[in-house]
Parts: structure tokens; C-alpha cells; sequence
């Protein structure tokens, strides 16, 4: 069986604007439940979903991406394939319209799996990825260019970065299994609000924010960056199930609530098509579509919500 699941970030996610969060998911879902139903690669399937995510200004990736301190936007993305465990990634690139893409274009088009700033938007001009000029990004956030962070202000910046509210986190993601039973993941991020520029967290990086491996599981995670890097969150959840120790649910609530010493939440497929969205936060914006079934979404605890 064939199924897919998307995250638009764990964090407070206040009531308003709940109808447009439920429509975007629904919309992610079907773009990539789309191709999985006509036989479709797992992979292909994530990217379609995160690329609809990051065209929506409501969530924290695309165009939606929060500024750094110095008012620009920075993009990360990964995407992974099972199938060997391959993976692409870009960080700190700028005036990309779907990260996700040009992270796909690393994965095709060269022998590496992480590329940022100006070397990754190269790739992206040779590759025809589609760029947006900083408009596209500004309208949405409001911004006027910003100012350069003050000489010596690194360490009250990362204060701030740390007290910032985890509403503003709300990174995207998928994760699919095909009708082969091949899974996949993909992230998408702006990283954190008002963050030092050049920052890169845990989305880009095969293991802490993404992972998927045949056989085991693929995952997508949203929440406090630095501690999903340090604990390696994604990964640690594929061995406890490659180990055949617990089952997706019970693997990654148990990351989450115990091994991390940070908030957030993921999305987990197993190559069954078992479905796990645990999270920490007091909401998280997720949803499902297994074959030949309607799209589900929540956002609070409540599935009602």
C-alpha cells in the first residue's frame, strides 16, 4: 500500500488561519498521493508535497521562510531516498523558489550530498531551477532589507535565537512509501527566526532532521534544530527500528520525549505503511493519505482539531 504524510511544523499554532493550514496540507497530500497512485517513486512523491508547502507563505520554508538577523532569507532542504540511502541537500541558499528541488538536483546531479550559498545556487542555474527574486520572500515577512548584526552582538543573538517563540518553527516535510515498498523523505526550512546568518540546522542534514532507509523507515522532523543535530534524532529513530527493538510509533515518541532535551515533532513511515506523527509541542500541523482513501489533517492533540 502506497501512503504519504506531511508536517507544516510543531509549535504553538494559534487558532487563526487553521481552514488555510487544513487546505495546504490536503493540497501537499494529493500532489504527491498523485503519483504514488500511478505507480510513482516514493521520492517523487515527497518533493511534489514539500514544493506545494513551500509555495505557501503560512509555513516556515519557501516563501514563507523567516529572516535572519541581518533581514535576509536563508533556505535549507534535504531530500533522501531509501534506495541506498542517497540523499541531496542545500543550506543557506537565497532566492531559491523550491529548495527541495535544487536538494534534488545534489541527489541527480552530483557525486555530493550537502552544497551551500553560492556553490548550491550555481547548481541551480545550470540545472534550471526556478529562482524568486527577494520580493517574493519579503511580501509575505514584511521585510525591508534589515540591519547587519552589530560587531560583537553574536553571543546576545543567540540568546534571543533561544527564547524565540517555537511558533516560529514551523518547517515542512514528508515522508512516502511506494507500491514498491520504497520510502522516502524530504525537509524543507528558513531555519530560526532572526538567527545568525550562515546558521545551517538539523532539515539539511541526513540523520538529524531527515532520513529514510529501505527496509526501516523514512522521517521528517520539525522543532528545535540544534538538539535534533546533537542527538542525531532521525537516525536514532531508524535503529531502534532497523534493530527490530520497537515500532515506528514507539521509536520515535521515545526519541522525542527522552533522548532529544528539545521540543518538536516528525512524521514517520514504515515500508508497511505504518504512520507515526508524534510531537512535544502543544500542536503540530500534519496529515496522511493512504491509497484509495481521503486526505486526513489535524493540528491540535484532538484530530478534531
Amino acid at each position: 500500500m502506497s501512503v504519504i504524510a506531511v508536517h507544516g511544523g510543531a509549535g504553538l499554532w494559534r487558532r487563526e488561519g487553521e481552514d488555510e493550514v487544513h487546505a495546504i496540507l490536503r493540497e501537499a497530500l494529493q500532489a504527491g498521493g498523485a503519483i504514488l497512485r500511478r505507480g510513482g517513486k516514493a521520492l517523487d512523491a515527497v518533493q511534489a508535497a514539500v514544493e506545494i508547502l513551500e509555495d505557501a507563505p503560512r509555513f516556515n520554508a519557501g516563501r514563507g521562510a523567516v529572516a535572519t538577523a541581518d533581514g535576509t532569507v536563508e533556505l535549507d532542504a534535504c531530500v533522501m531516498d531509501g534506495v541506498g540511502r542517497r540523499a541531496g541537500a542545500v543550506a543557506c541558499v537565497r532566492g531559491i523558489r523550491h529548495p527541495v528541488a535544487l536538494a534534488r538536483a545534489v541527489l541527480d546531479h552530483t557525486p555530493h550530498v550537502l552544497l551551500v550559498g553560492a556553490g548550491a545556487e550555481r547548481l541551480a542555474d545550470e540545472y534550471g531551477i526556478e529562482r524568486a527574486d527577494d520580493a517574493w520572500f519579503q511580501e509575505v515577512q514584511g521585510l525591508a532589507g534589515g540591519d547587519p548584526v552589530p560587531k560583537g552582538q553574536a553571543p546576545a543573538l543567540r540568546r534571543a535565537a533561544a527564547q524565540t517563540p517555537i511558533e516560529e518553527s514551523e518547517t515542512v516535510g514528508a515522508v512516502a512509501v511506494d507500491i514498491g515498498g520504497h520510502v522516502a523523505a524530504a525537509t524543507s526550512t528558513g531555519g530560526m527566526k532572526g538567527q545568525w546568518p550562515g546558521r545551517v540546522g538539523d532539515a539539511p542534514l541526513p540523520g538529524a532532521g531527515t532520513f529514510a532507509e529501505d527496509g526501516v523507515c523514512a522521517v521528517s522532523a520539525t522543532g528545535d534544530g540544534e538538539a535534533f543535530m546533537t542527538s542525531v534524532a532521525a537516525h536514532e529513530v531508524a535503529v531502534l527500528v532497523r534493530h527490530g527493538k520497537l515500532g515506528i510509533e514507539e521509536a520515535s515518541s521515545l526519541v522525542l520525549r527522552s533522548r532529544i532535551g528539545g521540543t518538536g515533532g516528525m512524521v514517520v513511515v514504515s515500508p508497511r505503511g505504518e504512520v507515526a506523527m508524534p510531537f512535544t509541542t502543544p500542536a503540530m500541523a500534519r496529515g496522511v493519505l493512504r491509497e484509495d482513501e481521503q486526505p486526513w489533517t489535524a493540528i491540535g492533540p484532538d484530530p478534531g482539531n
